[in-house]
């Protein structure tokens, strides 16, 4: 298929770790040119460094994605240094699961998580558009999540907020069809992303693997004892159950190395072992 990932412009965003900081690092080592954006500098700097020390093209440039002035000056930063924006990758995200009943504890949680992940990536986008449209072409990644597909149990807010990521990523591409692709991409359970350490209530997770939540939390404190059958955790057996980020970065990679014709319009990644997530 050749490489349609060299020399293209590639701005991501939560680039500092994560799905963010794999996919610049994979990019940047296919010859993408990366800007990479994040609210954590210190760590975002290190990210950056660690791709030029491979022989990697990439900048740092710090960000809020909440915020639109400084989206912009990241999509500015990016034109500046590469003359064009060919990808924007949306990753910026928390994952506050939490019930009703722990409004007290998680409000002030919630309204982040909306304005992180649904107010961040209209942002994102919005700061990529004008741009895209005058190229006559571009690739907006959209991060969302199994958690967007229907209502669970303990999932209200995040649940609503990748919903959302879901409705803008297809209006974006309605609207544009022939200008700009589109990607939706949906993680399902995820353990090394740390996006975990930001669940308010465990019980939260419950919506999620449903009748399979015995097997699950079964699953996690053997893992957490070192207890769990090697073959669970080998990503070349059939009951592999703990996903490595790298699998979701390497398929953010697929969706970007296709010709311009070609969109990867939804994908869905998993471990063939996780059965218990619905």
């Amino acid at each position: 298929m050749g490489n349609h990932v060299k020399d293209k412009s590639i701005i991501v965003t939560g680039a500092a770790g994560g799905f963010g900081r794999l996919v610049s690092e994979k990019a940047a080592a296919l010859g993408a040119k990366v800007t990479c954006a994040d609210v954590d500098l210190a760590a975002l700097e290190a990210s950056v460094a660690a791709i030029r020390k491979a022989g990697g093209m990439a900048q740092a440039v710090r960000a809020d994605v909440t915020n639109i002035a400084e989206m912009k000056a990241v999509a500015k930063a990016a034109v500046e240094a590469y003359g064009r924006i060919d990808v924007m990758l949306n990753n910026a995200g928390v994952m506050p699961l939490a019930l009703y009943a722990d409004h007290e504890s998680a409000l002030e949680k919630w309204h982040r998580c909306i304005d992180i992940n649904i107010k961040g990536v209209l942002n994102g986008t919005v700061a990529v558009h004008d741009q895209m449209i005058a190229q006559g072409e571009g690739h907006v990644i959209n991060v969302s999540s199994i958690y967007g597909n229907f209502p669970v149990y303990g999932a209200a807010v995040y649940g609503a907020t990748k919903s959302a990521v879901n409705f803008l990523s297809e209006s974006l591409r309605i609207e544009t069809r022939g200008k700009i692709k589109v990607t939706i991409v949906k993680p399902t359970g995820v353990p090394g992303t740390g996006l975990g350490a930001g669940v308010v209530n465990p019980q939260g997770i419950v919506g999620i693997v449903g009748q399979n939540a015995g097997e699950y939390f079964e699953v996690l404190d053997l893992m957490r004892e070192g207890k769990l059958d090697p073959a669970r955790l080998d990503p070349n057996e059939m009951d592999y159950v703990a996903l490595d980020p790298a699998f979701i970065a390497d398929q953010i990679i697929h969706a970007i190395n296709q010709p311009k014709g070609v969109s990867i319009g939804d994908i869905t990644v998993r471990a063939s072992g996780d059965h218990y997530i619905l």
